[in-house]
């Protein structure tokens, strides 16, 4: 993960461990060149960044720093049924920002997620993308990400 792990420091991040499941379900699922993450919630040692809704107890740039540790998250997921120096390229982001009824800005919260991939991978960081205001997300977090990857094959 030598490749990986050098653009993560030179960005002054560290990939987090693993985080425990919270249901019946596993972090990450590989299933032939594709790597289907889990939703993965902004835990950054084993607590929430934050908790409650966007544009109510949570402000936007909140949200923001959520949704990338949302992200980090997802990598590190991944990185339990492949290597992160196979990355292809990222697919598929989706993001569910747990929103106040009058909130509207869930794409802007969500590119916290999608700039932080493209900061590591570059154009290949470059990805097609849903972001969804919902009333509620596991533990009051705010936001929630999940990925979809390509691999090299094996």
């Amino acid at each position: 993960m030598a490749a990986f792990a050098d653009r993560l420091a030179e960005l002054g991040l560290e990939l987090p461990s693993v985080a425990v499941a919270l249901g019946s379900y596993v972090p990450a699922v590989r299933s032939g060149s594709l790597v289907f993450t889990s939703g993965q919630l902004p835990m950054q040692e084993g607590e929430l960044l934050a908790r409650g809704k966007v544009g109510a107890a949570v402000s936007d740039e909140i949200a923001v720093a959520c949704a990338r540790r949302c992200a980090l998250n997802a990598l590190s997921a991944a990185s339990s049924v492949c290597s992160l120096d196979d990355i292809v390229r990222v697919v598929r982001v989706t993001g569910y920002v747990a929103s106040d009824p009058t909130f509207t800005a869930q794409p802007a919260v969500v590119n916290g997620a999608s700039d932080l991939l493209v900061d590591i991978f570059g154009d290949r960081g470059r990805h097609s993308r849903e972001a969804v205001g919902v009333a509620a997300l596991p533990l009051d977090a705010p936001v929630e990400v999940s990925i979809v990857l390509e691999v090299a094959a094996t």
